[in-house]
């Protein structure tokens, strides 16, 4: 399950590069959350599953559906919108396992559940710097801005707080009743933005296509082995999966659009690779 997550979560910039140019990103989400909602909807209805009983699990599940589907995405398309590339948006976002980290060993000091070990701490550092390593050439000059810049680090703080948030305060559910009230609790946040966006929606291939795949793959797939995947791991070693994305968006982008794979960026990968198994790794073992 987490290694076909990290290549369905992969396409996420893939998918952002078909749609963005025909339309903005509030106007997309917004679709997609709506789209997601009715799909999950009609799942729960005919499977006859089982909502939250306790309203403030309901709550919670609002909460960490803002934080993860509203601010993350929404975040990280609007600041491509404005101009920052898709390595740059990576590697910032993909620090997320680092704070998780720091968060964790900073707030639960004596808790041996949550203790990050120093081999953990190791492989954080080399999937790190393996992502640098990945996403180096594609930092390109001036392309920073303080609007886009401060859109990706709201990704980043909304990804690693949801994240955190939903495994301290979410209790177990079923997956389709949970996505179905956290993607309804980021449309009702991403409707408003979307209205004030002046830009039209251009109903190209590539548009429609980016959205059946956002729909489809991206959240009814992707968002649920997120889900499931908080649910039954710890924090640290679930967003470490996360620094897997960006090598494996630089292949999807070398076979699809022919964008350039260095030696550097193979070795990159290797270290990151290296690193998420030291992190994911049974520390008694």
């Amino acid at each position: 399950m987490p290694w076909v997550f990290v290549l369905i979560w992969s396409t996420g910039f893939i998918v952002a590069r078909f749609g963005m140019p025909h339309s903005p990103p509030f106007k997309f989400l917004t679709i997609r959350y709506a789209l997601s909602v009715l799909c999950f909807g009609a799942w729960v209805a005919l499977a006859r599953v089982a909502w939250p009983r306790d309203r403030s699990q309901w709550m919670h599940l609002a909460v960490a559906g803002v934080l993860m589907h509203a601010g993350y995405l929404g975040g990280v398309w609007a600041a491509v919108k404005a101009g920052i590339g898709a390595g740059t948006v990576a590697l910032l976002v993909g620090l997320q396992p680092v704070l998780t980290a720091i968060w964790l060993t900073t707030t639960s000091r004596d808790s041996k559940h949550h203790a990050v070990t120093p081999v953990q701490w190791i492989g954080l550092l080399l999937g790190f710097g393996g992502l640098v390593l990945v996403v180096w050439r594609k930092l390109g000059a001036g392309e920073i801005t303080p609007l886009n810049l401060g859109l990706a680090l709201l990704a980043l703080l909304s990804i690693t707080t949801g994240t955190l948030y939903q495994k301290r305060h979410v209790a177990p559910c079923d997956v389709r009743a949970a996505s179905t009230v956290q993607l309804a609790a980021a449309l009702v946040v991403s409707l408003p933005l979307a209205l004030l966006e002046q830009e039209a929606i251009d109903w190209h291939p590539a548009f429609i296509g980016a959205m059946a795949w956002s729909v489809f793959a991206l959240t009814l797939g992707g968002s649920s082995l997120l889900y499931l995947l908080i649910q039954r791991g710890a924090a640290t070693q679930v967003t470490s999966l996360l620094y897997l994305v960006p090598p494996c968006t630089a292949v999807m982008a070398w076979a699809i659009f022919g964008e350039s794979l260095s030696g550097l960026m193979m070795l990159g990968m290797a270290l990151t690779a290296i690193g998420v198994a030291l992190v994911v790794r049974d520390p008694g073992g």
